[in-house]
């Protein structure tokens, strides 16, 4: 069996569906997650950037997503990002303007700006609110809901919460094609899923030919090597957001220990006892003594 690239690596990912000739693979994942009605289901799509620059790569800053244009003139974009940085609503937004403002061109009227999609594919929990997998945003009015404009249409598609709805066998990727298309990209190191959706692909040819360009990248000793040093810029780009999260969470427990020292030094100064403020601090009963000692 063929060990397989890891999809959730935006590199593997863009070769299988953002590479020039893959469009149908693309087209299949846009009409799952665009969820149109039968007769607006898209028929052909043109990706925009199907080259990959050798610099981005191994730049861990870099972004490696698939931008494409639908027969109707739409732009969509779609990124697949591994670490929460904490930014990922301003920094939808801000590659959602990107996007849509390019369009304009000298002398071209603002009716001519076409809408544009904005898909996040997401390895962390993102929204709290809600344990859906795939959420998506427009712009309304606030109390009668109606909307300003269409132009603006933002997907988030988060990995996490579909493995769990995965695992508690809530999910149904035989008739339900945007979990098909999500799960393969967990079906690199997990047998199961990777089973069933090669069963899949017995009867869809479109996913059968997402799995033989995925074998066949696989195979390809170049791309590993391309693969694997975008692997590793990822990797490092992880870290470093993590060691920030752990500074923060020092912050924070160094923040909320000064703030309990605090309470706990007003209260013996008004002649609690060091129990009850223990009690009620969660601090240590030795450190209250402490405490005490120093204000005698």
């Amino acid at each position: 069996m063929t060990k397989l690239m890891d999809l959730k690596i935006d590199f593997a990912f863009k070769q299988v569906f953002g590479k020039e000739g893959n469009e149908p693979i693309l087209l299949a994942f846009l009409n799952a997650a665009l969820q149109l009605p039968k007769e607006k289901r898209l028929s052909s799509v043109e990706i925009l950037n199907p080259e990959i620059n050798r610099e981005h790569i191994e730049d861990k800053a870099s972004v490696l997503d698939i931008h494409a244009k639908t027969e109707q003139g739409e732009h969509v974009n779609i990124e697949i990002q591994l670490a929460n940085k904490f930014d990922m609503e301003k920094r939808t937004l801000y590659y959602w303007s990107r996007i849509y403002s390019a369009q304009m061109q000298k002398g071209m009227p603002y009716t001519e700006l076409a809408k544009t999609i904005t898909i996040n594919i997401l390895n962390f929990r993102f929204l709290r609110e809600t344990e859906r997998f795939h959420t998506t945003f427009h712009l309304y009015e606030d109390q009668e809901q109606f909307p300003l404009t269409d132009v603006m249409e933002i997907h988030f598609m988060e990995i996490p919460k579909l493995m769990d709805k995965w695992e508690q066998r809530a999910v149904n990727p035989q008739d339900n094609e945007l979990e098909r298309w999500l799960l393969l990209l967990e079906a690199d190191d997990h047998e199961e899923i990777r089973k069933e959706l090669e069963a899949i692909a017995m009867q869809d040819p479109v996913m059968k030919r997402a799995f033989d360009e995925w074998e066949d990248l696989s195979r390809d000793e170049k791309k590993w090597v391309e693969y694997e040093s975008r692997r590793k810029a990822i990797l490092d780009e992880m870290a470093v957001v993590r060691e920030a999260e752990i500074r923060q969470q020092k912050a924070r427990e160094e923040g909320l220990l000064e703030g309990k020292l605090l309470v706990a030094k007003e209260m013996l100064a008004e002649g609690e006892s060091p129990e009850r403020i223990a009690k009620l601090t969660k601090l240590p009963l030795e450190e209250i003594e402490k405490l005490k000692q120093q204000l005698h």
